[in-house]
């Protein structure tokens, strides 16, 4: 099994309790609404959205995928963290065992925050996984960020 590593930081100027509300709490609503050309729906299947809860994400027909099924492994509402693994669904493509998250939301002196994400990517066997594999899946989840950020910039008093 490898393991390839890699983490980014986004600035934000939305605040980082509004940002953790609409991108982990209320993700579910929240996305398949402002996202209907990717996302069709995210269910809960098991638990109660806390640690250990899984939920499915099922992507819009004719998307490059169908679905993913995600596990919260670690959350932290006070301190804006929250860590889950994709265990299953054509997202893993045969050659990835999971994808972890983490997700880490830190105040800035601007009433906003910096965004810090750490993904790894374990693959199966001798798989390699190659950079544009990776910038590929960051592409992705940055158009669903930016959604969410434009989403509550738009509407100021959407998770206040």
């Amino acid at each position: 099994m490898g393991v390839v590593n890699f983490g980014h930081e986004l600035e934000s100027p939305i605040s980082p309790d509004r940002l953790f509300k609409a991108l982990i709490i209320d993700s579910h609503n929240l996305i398949p609404k402002i996202m209907p050309q990717r996302i069709q729906s995210i269910a809960l299947i098991e638990g109660d959205g806390g640690v250990g809860s899984i939920r499915q994400v099922n992507f819009t027909p004719g998307r490059y995928y169908k679905y993913a099924k995600h596990r919260v492994e670690e959350m932290d509402e006070e301190n804006f963290m929250c860590k889950y693994r994709i265990i299953e669904g054509d997202v893993l493509k045969g050659n990835l065992k999971s994808i972890v998250y983490e997700v880490k939301l830190e105040a800035d002196k601007y009433e906003g925050c910096i965004c810090k994400v750490w993904s790894t990517y374990e693959t199966e066997g001798d798989v390699m996984y190659k950079d544009e594999d990776i910038e590929a899946g960051k592409d992705r989840a940055m158009e669903m960020y930016k959604a969410i950020e434009a989403y509550l910039f738009a509407n100021p008093r959407a998770y206040a």
